[in-house]
């Protein structure tokens, strides 16, 4: 399907009204100036035979545009899985990504062989699906979140350099100069407003957005000491290993409605794992969602209309796993007091500014070097027990990785895997931790009351693309309160691992 930005008529059209739905779908590069846009740019419309439009940053700066200083590119919503059936390129894209916010090495060929395929294959649907080498798009996300981390920190530039996955200060200067002229230094000076200590990270979202359900969803499910909404606003502590080292702090995540913005204060604890906070952060939040899409598929349930709903993900994909496993066959309250016991029982305790939050959620290696007893001990009968450190042994070892740069099949398949763990929990932990579109938990009542349908088995049988022109998609809040959200989209027969 053609995108906005193959119709320049349409794409125009889009820029002079400012039109915020297309944010992160469309960038405009002016001829006359050399810089891209995004469509919500406030400077003075450029004159149409000076646009050249693009569907990504990586296109616009493989035309060698440079970005916006006012408008910041880099801040503007991503693309979700959701929004295409490339699913092997996406997925490429996705853990090209994911080694940029990690600040870690990446390798073309891992990555080939992760998705079962070789690495000619790969650059080659790469290619089609973006208009991109994977090299140039890797040069792109790093350089675009070092320009974030340059306008929105104090940052040392070194620092910088090394959290954007650059091997050296030379590479990162020489990068910078190729790309956009500038030096780092530079580029902050040129900021629109110098960066204090307290100033928020900036990640933009498409419109509509239900800020309230969304939050409304982490507030039912806070853990005391962990977590708390408050406003429009979460807070919460974090716990990272980078590079071997462990690393504790806390977030404040505040929506402005008006902006179609999140403002995102980071401890400075997490500093070197910043790029990966933000990624977390987008996924956590559904902000790189379609809404359009979103809303057009719910139109279609028997729901109330409620325009801009989204799916809560996960800033921790272990913890989040936790949550599910803890939450088979219970309400949500039960689920909660028991999660509630075990982050009192096994957190560990953190300095924050904030008198509420005082621990961080118990990792892997804590729950998988427990005495099963101890855990018995909470009111979390042998089975869960046995569940529970099953996959924090798998996590804490490296077997098994739960975030939305994960391998989708290899993933799903290690989670069968594990004792006490069925379809059900799978597909849970895999449509909020993994972000997979596909996810389908169509035993959950939530989900059949929402379709209408009082069997799963009939709710499998209208998400096959083969029997119905949509597949029900598993963008499902399960356990209470209305479908948050289950998506319907034109998709292709899956094949394979994506």
């Amino acid at each position: 399907m053609l995108s906005v930005a193959d119709d320049p008529d349409a794409a125009y059209l889009a820029l002079c009204t400012r039109d915020a739905r297309f944010d992160g779908r469309l960038f405009v590069g002016v001829t006359s100036t050399g810089i891209y846009c995004r469509p919500v740019c406030r400077v003075r419309t450029p004159r149409r035979e000076n646009c050249r439009f693009f569907g990504s940053r990586a296109l616009a700066e493989a035309a060698a545009f440079r970005p916006c200083l006012k408008c910041r590119p880099e801040i503007a919503p991503g693309l979700s899985q959701m929004d295409s059936s490339r699913s092997l390129a996406d997925s490429a894209a996705l853990m090209l990504e994911e080694t940029v916010h990690d600040g870690s090495a990446s390798s073309l060929p891992a990555i080939a062989d992760r998705l079962g395929v070789t690495d000619r294959h790969l650059r080659r649907i790469f290619q089609a699906a973006h208009g991109v080498a994977p090299r140039d798009y890797l040069a792109t996300q790093r350089l675009l979140l070092a320009k974030q981390l340059l306008t929105d920190t104090t940052l040392p530039v070194t620092q910088v350099a090394l959290a954007s996955g650059f091997e050296s200060l030379r590479r990162f200067n020489a990068a910078f100069a190729e790309r956009y002229r500038l030096n780092p230094t530079q580029l902050r000076r040129q900021g629109a407003e110098p960066a204090a200590a307290d100033k928020p990270l900036r990640l933009a979202w498409r419109p509509p957005f239900d800020v309230e359900a969304l939050l409304g969803f982490f507030a039912r499910r806070q853990v005391q000491g962990v977590e708390q909404v408050v406003g429009l606003e979460l807070r919460r502590t974090l716990a990272w290993t980078h590079r071997g080292q462990p690393l504790a702090g806390w977030i404040n995540a505040r929506f402005v409605p008006a902006a179609h913005e999140l403002h995102l204060g980071v401890s400075p604890s997490l500093a070197p794992v910043l790029g990966a906070v933000l990624q977390r952060a987008r996924q956590a939040f559904d902000l790189d969602a379609d809404p359009a899409s979103i809303d057009a598929a719910l139109a279609t349930l028997p729901l109330p209309p409620r325009p801009g709903l989204r799916l809560p993900g996960t800033l921790d994909g272990f913890e989040t796993a936790v949550r599910v496993i803890l939450g088979q066959q219970v309400t949500v309250k039960a689920a909660c007091t028991l999660v509630q016991r075990l982050a009192d029982r096994f957190g560990t305790a953190v300095e924050t500014p904030y008198p509420a939050l005082t621990r961080v959620f118990p990792d892997a290696a804590t729950i998988a070097a427990a005495a099963a007893e101890d855990i018995g001990h909470l009111g979390i009968v042998r089975q869960r027990v046995a569940a529970l450190q099953a996959l924090a042994r798998a996590v804490a070892e490296g077997r098994l990785a739960l975030h939305c740069g994960a391998p989708l099949q290899p993933t799903l398949d290690a989670l069968r895997a594990l004792p006490g763990v069925g379809e059900w929990t799978v597909q849970v932990i895999a449509m909020r931790a993994l972000a997979w579109p596909d996810a389908f938990p169509h035993p959950d009542v939530a989900v059949l009351k929402a379709m209408g349908e009082a069997s799963g088995r009939r709710a499998l049988a209208m998400s096959n693309p083969m029997a119905a022109g949509l597949r029900m998609k598993g963008r499902e809040r399960v356990w209470d309160g209305p479908i948050l959200p289950v998506l319907s989209r034109r998709v292709m027969p899956l094949t394979g691992a994506p």
